[in-house]
């Protein structure tokens, strides 16, 4: 009697669809048995993200811009202006007096 009996739910899969875990594992072991062989130097640089963190920034003058200036307003102009508004707000619900 199916009425009453919960079904189970489906299990979770994942499939990544832009890497390819064997394909790495494989790439892996073929540069590996390469260096082992003698065909590639063994001191060859492998892919390090750290290496390319911050690069972008030296490379867009409205980044560094940015980076350089910091904010033009800084938080006490901020709630100075935002504490201004409320007063206005209020006197505009209230009417002036």
């Amino acid at each position: 009697m199916r009425l009453f009996s919960t079904r189970e739910p489906r299990k979770f899969r994942r499939v990544s669809i832009y890497t390819d875990e064997s394909r790495d594992r494989l790439q892996k072991l073929v540069d590996e048995v390469k260096r082992e062989q003698g065909e590639v130097p063994a001191n060859e640089e492998t892919y390090d993200p750290d290496k390319f963190r911050g690069t972008f920034i030296n490379y867009t003058p409205r980044a560094q811009k940015h980076k350089e200036n910091g904010s033009k307003l800084g938080w006490p102009i901020i709630l100075v202006i935002l504490f201004g508004l409320l007063i206005l707000w209020r006197f505009l619900l209230t009417g002036i007096r």
